[in-house]
């Protein structure tokens, strides 16, 4: 099989790379960072299509769709995606329309073209849209990047629905993991504030259920019960809640 990964260069994307590659499935990675692509090109032990793009250009998505269309991906992961840290009238607008265009916007982008051309195919290919347990609840200091993620969360569920109502073999599936230990807090400027999972585990965790075509992936049995509980809690209790951990992170 041949997959589309987005944000490719490092994390949970390039730990799923790894994963797949191992696996003898043909991949095309897609990043920023070029020397860094080459390097994991050169690792890989399967064949390995690099793509350099800004996915916070919604041109560089649309040029990559093309490209993505002639190859005939049976997977797409969208795992491109990256937050911010403050109080939201204080941080940077770019920034925050940066976000908006790379969370939300390029993965409704590809999501939409690639499952319209697998649906069409009339064999199993999987999407796998990378959210976060952010995507659960508003997310005081972190309110871009945890709407962002909302919204992948409820669209990559409605496509799962209506692909199964159009009983196509597109295979839908989201990945809502809690602290990852990636660079993303880096980018964000904060640190967790309980110990993450190892990305590989995440990884290998989410490909693996991806394939039995599960719906929700929630890594960790933390995040699960975090989940189930949440539901007993008025939404003004998880703002309280949100925002000192959110806080933590930074003190």
């Amino acid at each position: 099989m041949k997959a589309l990964i987005t944000g490719a260069s490092s994390g949970i994307g390039l730990d799923m790379a790894r994963y797949l590659a191992t696996q003898k499935h043909e991949l095309i990675l897609v990043a920023r960072n070029k020397e860094k692509l080459e390097e994991i090109q050169e690792q890989l032990p399967t064949k390995v299509t690099i793509i350099v793009a800004d996915l916070s250009n919604e041109q560089k998505v649309k040029e990559l769709y093309v490209l993505a269309k002639k190859e005939n991906i049976d997977i797409l992961i969208n795992n491109a995606g990256f937050g911010d840290f403050g109080y939201l009238t204080d941080t940077d607008l770019n920034k925050d329309l940066d976000q908006i265009n790379t969370n939300i916007k390029a993965v409704h982008i590809l999501s939409k073209h690639i499952a319209k051309d697998m649906e069409s195919r009339g064999e199993d290919t999987y999407i796998l849209n990378v959210a976060s347990s952010a995507a659960f609840q508003p997310g005081p200091l972190m309110s871009t990047y945890y709407a962002t993620k909302s919204y992948v969360y409820q669209l990559s569920e409605a496509l799962y629905y209506e692909e199964k109502k159009k009983k196509t073999k597109v295979h839908v599936s989201v990945l809502c993991p809690g602290p990852v230990e990636t660079n993303f807090n880096n980018v964000a400027g904060v640190h967790f504030g309980v110990k993450p999972l190892k990305s590989t585990y995440v990884a290998k965790y989410a490909i693996d259920k991806m394939f039995k075509k599960k719906m929700l992936i929630i890594p960790g049995t933390r995040m699960k019960l975090a989940k189930f509980f949440s539901r007993f809690l008025t939404d003004k209790q998880k703002l309280r809640i949100i925002y000192r951990i959110q806080k933590k992170k930074v003190s």
